[in-house]
């Protein structure tokens, strides 16, 4: 019996979904329907698959969408997390279950009884960050409570960056997902931890000027920002007498102090639109946040504003992206401060078509055994291949497409809405992940507690 998989949204994440499920749609009975607003972006090699149907589908078309919903065995949303509602909601209805790989909204969280009810899995947060992070650290501390440990500490750090051999700009970055993610992170609310039995709270504006250095063994060092509210998995990982629960997002050493500028500009700013966006030059959208001056020029206001001079590496970052060219026009119309600036920033931050990116994870696990306290350091890098096969859609791709076939199998059966935390579902995928060169690395290292290295300015 055939077994009809429906793809919403195919973007930069789904290249090795894809590949995974069509190789194995012979073997496993599988039909890939993909449904996406734009069917002619749609790779040739997946459209052209003689198991793959490509239809267009607007997802507030609402018989289209409870149409190709029927139809499937089962769905898998990879639309932006704020679309999975409307998905949800028809899934329910028809009664299919549906995998995604992102954060658990309120509303999807407050369908829990209905999908549990329907025998239903709501199978969420099952890409990269979240998923890969959740699964690779439950079986960290789970295999840590089985041997009787308490755990003590958790810090878990990811990044999306460009791989050494294609970092070719001063900020050590380029786009590896969803710019406009990149552009807001970390606003809508303070950034909350607790660090040695403290809570902390960090506020946006400061939130880049707030880092913890890491050093990966082979990979150099790299630099973390919190991420808006590490304390949400507490309660997931069993983690609520744990003195320190700390989760962030690394990049190259640098990278925040740069990207503070913007900040404090109002540049990654999206509750408003400028009137008159449309045809203005970059360096006419630089000019709408200084002061006025007759006489001095936007470059001279903007390191006046900013208190940096001109032998500083941040006006070098400036300069390499652009900002003060006349000739550079913006399309955008009504656009916010932020839609700009991640315009801007695709201009100079897209990869090239043999450019490789690079995703490392970073864990540190502490906890007390026998009366005598303990650390692991755990951590993961890969490197993608080209533009189309990166490793950020490979460490998405494949956690989504086998959960969906282990759900399809049998092998997942816990109904309701859920996140990869229970041993009957990181176990069979994080060693399918390895063989597909996904693992990490354990040092078993002195118990650091708090981590001297943190600073904060």
């Amino acid at each position: 019996m055939v077994r009809t998989i429906l793809v919403v949204g195919a973007g930069k994440s789904t290249s090795y979904l894809l590949d995974y499920l069509l190789k194995k749609s012979d073997a496993e009975n599988l039909r890939l329907i993909i449904g996406d607003l734009h069917p002619e972006n749609i790779p040739e090699q997946f459209a052209s698959h003689q198991n793959c149907s490509v239809v267009r589908l607007d997802i507030f078309n609402d018989e289209d969408r409870r149409n190709a919903i029927e139809s499937a065995t089962i769905v898998i949303s990879m639309l932006p997390a704020r679309l999975h509602i409307k998905i949800a909601e028809d899934c329910i209805h028809f009664k299919k279950n549906l995998v995604t790989a992102s954060y658990v909204s309120q509303e999807m969280r407050a369908l829990d009884d209905d999908v549990k009810n329907n025998g239903l899995i709501f199978m969420n947060e099952i890409g990269l960050d979240p998923g890969i992070d959740h699964m690779s650290a439950m079986e960290v501390i789970d295999r840590i409570r089985d041997k009787g440990g308490k755990m003590l500490l958790f810090e878990s750090f990811t990044g999306g960056l460009i791989a050494p051999e294609s970092d070719s700009n001063l900020w050590n970055y380029k786009f590896t997902w969803n710019p406009r993610n990149v552009v807001l992170a970390g606003q809508g609310g303070v950034a909350k931890f607790i660090q040695e039995g403290t809570y902390k709270y960090i506020p946006y504006q400061k939130l880049f000027r707030r880092t913890e250095f890491l050093e990966i063994e082979g990979h150099g060092t790299f630099e973390a920002y919190a991420n808006r509210d590490s304390l949400n998995y507490r309660e997931a990982y069993g983690l609520q007498n744990a003195l320190t629960l700390y989760r962030g997002t690394m990049r190259r050493v640098g990278f925040s102090k740069a990207w503070q500028m913007f900040v404090i500009l109002g540049m990654t700013d999206d509750s408003y639109t400028i009137e008159n966006s449309e045809g203005m030059s970059y360096r006419e959208f630089v000019n709408l946040f200084l002061p006025y001056s007759p006489t001095d020029s936007v470059e001279l206001k903007l390191r006046h504003y900013l208190k940096i001079d001109q032998d500083d590496i941040r006006w070098g970052k400036l300069l390499e992206l652009n900002l003060f060219d006349h000739s550079k026009k913006i399309p955008l119309k009504k656009a916010s401060p932020a839609q700009i600036l991640q315009y801007i920033l695709e201009d100079s931050w897209t990869l090239k078509e043999d450019e490789k990116d690079m995703i490392v994870m970073y864990h540190k696990f502490g906890y007390e055994l026998n009366g005598e306290k303990k650390q692991i350091d755990a951590n993961m890098v890969v490197i993608g291949e080209n533009r189309t096969y990166t490793a950020m859609s490979k460490t998405v791709g494949l956690p989504v497409a086998i959960a969906t076939l282990q759900i399809l199998n049998g092998k997942i059966t816990t109904p309701g809405v859920q996140i990869p935390i229970r041993k009957e579902v990181y176990a069979p995928i994080l060693s399918e992940l390895k063989s597909h060169g996904i693992s990490f690395k354990e040092f078993e290292v002195p118990y650091l507690g708090y981590n001297p290295d943190f600073v904060a300015s």
